[in-house]
């Protein structure tokens, strides 16, 4: 789970962050450490996928499906909302990118519509971090949680035992960004437009804003 780990460090305030990358974390290489851990199954199939155009620090195109993408998910640590995690493949120079969603929206819920999102990618292997910082420069048009299968079926083995009674949902979205993401010092910007994407997540049973029917 060392994504996850990854993945609530980096949404935390920019001054924690800032005091993060003084640190062995954002040494040249160190982004890229999570990486090496087991992949983290998307869903199965093309099911899971991720398309996002990047434009300013970064300049790329991301269609990102199938085996070639890695991603997970859950609620956020503070308890408001949800969190997921898109790894893409290696470029020519061994560094992938990770984008992450916190979208404020009730976990488990059906369907969402306009919900202020919270966006970070990161250059793992090459000691570069962009963040919107706020939840207030990405939207998310409209938001579909489903749940798809118990613990076991869609995760690796080696992640069951500790998911204990989670429960695995896909994670449908759309959105866009007004204003772009950017370094932790602000000298350089990083233009999402529009994104896309379906992953997946896991919440206990007490992380869930909807009533469970049991049949």
């Amino acid at each position: 789970m060392h994504g996850l780990r990854l993945i609530r460090l980096i949404c935390r305030p920019p001054v924690l962050l800032l005091a993060l990358c003084a640190g062995p974390a954002c040494s040249p290489g160190g982004m890229g450490h999570p990486a090496a851990a087991p992949a983290a199954v998307c869903l199965p199939g093309e099911r899971g996928f991720l398309r996002a155009s990047l434009h300013g620090a970064i300049d790329a195109e991301l269609d990102w499906r199938g085996a070639a993408l890695q991603c997970e998910g859950g609620a956020r640590p503070e308890g408001h909302g949800l969190r997921v995690s898109f790894l893409g493949p290696q470029d020519a120079h061994g560094s992938r990118l990770r984008l992450v969603f916190g979208i404020d929206a009730q976990t488990g819920l059906g369907l969402s519509r306009s919900a202020p999102t919270n966006v970070t990618v990161i250059l793992e292997g090459r000691n570069r971090l962009y963040a919107t910082q706020g939840d207030d420069k990405c939207t998310i048009e409209s938001l579909v949680q489903q749940a798809v299968a118990p613990v076991g079926t869609v995760a690796p083995a080696e992640h069951s035992a500790s998911a204990g009674a989670a429960r695995i949902y896909r994670v449908a979205a759309r959105g866009y960004c007004i204003d772009p993401a950017a370094t932790l010092d602000g000298t350089e910007r990083l233009y999402i437009n529009r994104f896309d994407f379906a992953g997946v997540a896991r919440f206990e049973d007490n992380e869930l804003h909807v009533t469970l029917r049991h049949g």
